[in-house]
């Protein structure tokens, strides 16, 4: 009777588990491009024309205008490319954009400054939940359950386009 008992909490113990990850698996259309719109915060995932998901974002913490140098707080303006994932990020989860490309790379280079790097769109950590809107460094924010969602459904590669 106890190794029965002690089976079934082990089980029930590995399905609350299980159902706890950040990790999601997705099976359904292909995200073919992401377009984020600056001044309306928001985000969208599409499947060629087709909207799959729209999010609430945040942005940098100067949010008007393409990122031009680091520390600037903006966030870049442009085609990238999703280039990266971070499974381990302080933000929950993120997925890399491609800035700076070689024109923000030379444009920076001419004002004798850093162009910056590491945009993400990630997680919202809990400490920075009661901040503003716009509160990072340039990186696009999300809610870390949209998140889960986001990490599962676009894949390295996938085109991001961001919009004044």
């Amino acid at each position: 009777m106890r190794f029965l008992r002690l089976v079934l909490i082990l089980a029930l113990a590995t399905t609350v588990t299980a159902c706890s990850s950040k990790f999601r698996s997705y099976n359904g259309p292909e995200v073919t491009q992401i377009v984020v719109q600056k001044s309306q915060r928001r985000m969208f995932l599409l499947h060629n024309q087709e909207v799959l998901k729209a999010y609430d974002i945040g942005l940098g913490f100067a949010p008007e205008g393409h990122k031009q140098i680091e520390g600037d707080g903006r966030t870049p303006e442009g085609m990238y490319f999703i280039d990266r994932r971070n499974p381990n990020s302080n933000y929950h989860l993120s997925i890399g954009i491609s800035y700076p490309n070689p024109a923000d790379r030379a444009f920076a280079e001419t004002l004798g400054k850093s162009p910056g790097g590491d945009i993400f769109i990630h997680g919202r950590p809990w400490k920075d939940r009661k901040g503003g809107r716009d509160w990072t460094a340039g990186c696009i924010a999300v809610t870390d359950r949209e998140m889960e969602d986001i990490y599962a459904m676009v894949r390295n590669g996938t085109p991001i386009v961001i919009t004044p």
